[in-house]
């Protein structure tokens, strides 16, 4: 499937992903994988399930892996965290930040100077929500920047149902894909890719092609097979 820009922000935003969980303790209906937890100093309360590491923390479930200066995790809640200079491996996918907290296996927060890679894409922000069980929905509200070989993609405001392949930027939401020669930009800029192939952007949206510039309330980009877009008023 050819992918314009936009698509490729999208599927840097699933940085996230690789897994229902970064957590020790597997969720609902993940295989239940080896787990490992090694630290300078681990405390671990038998009673109540709570585990907290401190210096060199390092945590392993199957393939994943989460390193820290400090983590606490429950083995009953399947809630925990891990803070300072964080790195989250898992298979090609790897994020740092400032800390990631892990909410059962139903929601993710990266938190403080958030950079994902994987491959050839990269994204950036200050907190990113990952809701793997609905739909793959990533909410970035402090606004943020994904990036990749096709180009960049910006908002103030970013979220996207990464297996709907629908992305959303609101505030400023910008995109340049050097690839297609193509600019655009809006108040808004809503992506649909699984099914229709289009990006609307509104609210004082303009779009540059082929050194032709279009200005409207409301503009919209199709995406043909060939991965060319045209933009209609």
């Amino acid at each position: 499937m050819n992918k314009t820009k936009i698509i490729a922000a999208g599927l840097a935003l699933s940085l996230l992903i690789g897994g229902s969980s970064w957590a020790l303790a597997a969720g609902k209906g993940e295989k239940k994988e080896p787990a490992s937890l090694d630290a300078d100093t681990v405390e671990y309360d038998m009673k109540t399930g709570e585990i907290t590491a401190t210096d060199n923390v390092l945590m392993k479930r199957g393939e994943a892996k989460v390193a820290g200066q400090k983590a606490a995790y429950n083995l009953n809640t399947m809630d925990g965290y891990v803070v300072g200079n964080v790195i989250a491996i898992r298979g090609d996918i790897r994020i740092t930040c400032d800390k990631l907290i892990s909410d059962k296996a139903e929601h993710m927060q990266a938190i403080g100077k958030v950079h994902g890679t994987q491959q050839d894409k990269e994204f950036t922000g200050e907190k990113v929500d990952y809701f793997p069980h609905q739909n793959d929905y990533v909410k970035i509200e402090n606004g943020g920047t994904a990036k990749s070989k096709d180009g960049i993609f910006r908002a103030d405001y970013l979220e996207g149902w990464l297996k709907d392949e629908h992305y959303v930027g609101v505030g400023n939401a910008y995109v340049n894909s050097p690839t297609k020669d193509l600019e655009a930009g809006g108040d808004r800029l809503d992506y649909y890719g699984k099914e229709e192939g289009k990006a609307i952007m509104t609210g004082h949206a303009w779009a540059i092609q082929d050194n032709n510039t279009l200005h409207g309330n409301r503009l919209i980009l199709y995406m043909a097979k060939d991965g060319s877009a045209k933009v209609k008023q």
